[in-house]
């Protein structure tokens, strides 16, 4: 008997991610920490779970081992199955080519194979690099529905920042007339997810028809999407009206962090209905003597300092008389007796010297602007020696 999947997902996770600066160095962007426990790629690989899909290819390219690693067999999400589960596709050599995934759709055209081997009706393609929690099947039901052969998620956002995004430009009942990728004078504010899903069928023919083009950049929101509007396919839009945030950029992955000590509407990580599963260590509560206001501790580690409005993960050492303040500390980071820490990201496996003073207070780091929006980022296993002095805005990936 043929075994088959309804609905398989696509997870693109190979983006180098360089607006993220020192924290993707030496790790793929979903491998990034994110919320004191988790890392990016927990949020589509626990909505895939949640929302009923247990089969996932996850793409990878730059820089996978940390990534690799962490997904391990998928037993986290409950994506260790005999028949589907998760799976890391990395580019390989073939018998007539061998090449990098050259943009979006070529990389889900290189993988064409791993879908079709679970003879799917449905296809899922996700981002790696976006903060959320969403219910695909609901999206997929939608799909269904409108015998759609593409829906795209979708939501509003400021019409002043809708250049940055792919735009859908749309009719009353949900179809899309045009789509427009990152477009100077947007005629709307409907802004893609980068969340697609595909009727199979349809996607291979497009995916296969997009390959065989010299002059196409391989791109979903630049080829394949444009070009299935052209053909007159019937493509719909799926508006999401949860939290959702691309994290790109230093400035978002520390909003999205601090979005987690405000009142945020339906972005509770700990809710048990749609839970966010994550490989977190398993480790005593943090031994707590200092002060903590309005913060997110992990487990483990120790803290006799001061910290305020900051997101701290596993096992970290923040000594007496340390203050870490509007700050993101990811996991294994010492920070020494007297020393200051604001406004700053700091990677994994950092240790910051007695006394030393790491960026500004919010107001005036403001002022420095540049590329972190003032924000100080320092980059995995960096030491910064007693007494050392790193600026606001400064971007640090070795030892000072």
């Amino acid at each position: 008997m043929l075994r088959k999947k309804e609905c398989v997902a696509m997870l693109l996770a190979g983006g180098q991610g360089s607006r993220l600066y020192a924290l993707t160095s030496n790790i793929a962007k979903p491998a990034v920490s994110f919320g004191a426990k988790y890392r990016i790629i927990d949020f589509p690989l626990s909505n895939c779970i949640n929302s009923g899909i247990d089969t996932v290819g996850v793409l990878t390219q730059y820089q996978p081992l940390v990534l690799n690693e962490y997904i391990g067999n998928g037993q986290p999400w409950d994506l260790d199955r005999t028949f589907g589960g998760v799976h890391i596709l990395s580019p390989y050599e073939a018998k007539t080519d061998t090449s990098w995934y050259k943009g979006t759709a070529n990389a889900i055209y290189q993988n064409i194979r791993f879908m079709k081997m679970y003879d799917p009706e449905y296809v899922l393609i996700l981002s790696g690099d976006h903060i959320y929690k969403m219910d695909y099947d609901k999206m997929l039901q939608a799909h269904k529905a409108a015998g759609a052969d593409c829906t795209i998620a979708c939501m509003e956002v400021p019409l002043k920042e809708a250049s940055r995004f792919g735009i859908l430009n749309t009719n009353p009942d949900g179809t899309i007339y045009e789509f427009e990728e990152k477009p100077a004078q947007p005629k709307s504010n409907l802004a893609s997810m980068g969340i697609y899903i595909f009727t199979a069928a349809k996607l291979f023919k497009y995916l296969e028809e997009d390959d065989k083009n010299p002059d196409s950049e391989k791109d979903f929101g630049k080829n394949v999407l444009p070009s299935m509007l052209k053909a007159g396919e019937k493509m719909f839009t799926y508006r999401f009206e949860g939290y959702w945030k691309d994290v790109g950029t230093i400035s978002s992955l520390w909003e999205a962090n601090m979005d987690l000590l405000g009142v945020v509407p339906n972005f509770e990580l700990a809710d048990r209905e749609n839970e966010i599963h994550s490989r977190s260590p398993l480790a005593p509560p943090a031994f707590v003597t200092g002060e903590i206001v309005n913060s997110i501790l992990a487990t483990g580690g120790e803290i006799e300092g001061k910290v305020v409005n900051s997101v701290v993960g596993t096992d970290c050492v923040i000594e007496k008389g340390a203050e870490v303040i509007d700050s993101v500390l990811m996991s294994n980071i010492t920070v020494k007796a007297g020393a200051k820490i604001n406004y700053a990201i700091i990677d994994e496996e950092v240790t910051i010297g007695e006394k030393a003073i790491i960026g500004a207070p919010i107001e005036e780091a403001l002022k420095v602007g540049g590329k972190c929006n003032g924000i100080t980022v320092l980059g995995r296993g960096v030491t910064v020696k007693k007494g050392g002095k790193i600026p606001a805005g400064e971007i640090v990936d070795k030892n000072v």
